[in-house]
């Protein structure tokens, strides 16, 4: 069974963007091809707070998380070449949609005060990146559970060559863009 939101974009988001662009080719419209998350944490933390960005970040995206390290010595932030700094989780396919869906319909309005995202975190290639200061808008995390609130970054990957196809691309997919 596909995802909800594939289906949306094959029956409603791709015949409104060749109407709107004027697409030749099917291949010409843009499409979402990846979700990266990423999760930093601060290397001064105690020992298992590393553990619990893995384990909450799998409960997060339902896939396992990979730890990422640092690739040089930086004196200033107390980091050392191959210390791990975050985690990370690349989705594909049916689970970005299916997270996608989640991270438009459940997770942000659960944000407080929440008016829309921001529409200027484009790259200029297409690729929007989102900020989130804190996991627990996440209906998969249990508040009790957690130890400390943790941020994360989710970043969109399109096939957009610019910034305003992608930009029609995410809004007729649902996502809440401010005025």
């Amino acid at each position: 069974m596909k995802p909800r939101l594939y289906t949306k974009y094959i029956e409603e988001v791709r015949p409104a963007l060749t109407e709107k662009r004027g697409y030749k080719n099917v291949h010409q419209i843009p499409r979402i091809e990846k979700i990266v998350v990423n999760m930093g944490v601060s290397a001064s933390l105690e020992k298992g707070a590393l553990e619990d960005a893995v384990k909450e970040m799998q409960m997060i995206t339902g896939r396992k998380a990979v730890v990422t390290i640092a690739r040089k010595s930086i004196a200033n932030f107390k980091l050392r070449k191959g210390q791990s700094v975050g985690c990370k989780v690349t989705l594909r396919r049916e689970v970005m949609y299916e997270f996608f869906d989640r991270l438009v319909s459940a997770a942000l309005p659960r944000i407080r005060d929440f008016r829309g995202v921001g529409s200027k975190q484009f790259d200029g290639r297409g690729t929007y990146s989102l900020g989130i200061s804190d996991q627990t808008i996440f209906p998969e995390i249990e508040l009790d559970k957690i130890k400390r609130q943790q941020g994360m970054d989710i970043t969109i990957v399109t096939s957009a060559p610019t910034n305003e196809e992608a930009y029609d691309l995410l809004k007729l997919m649902g996502m809440p863009f401010s005025k």
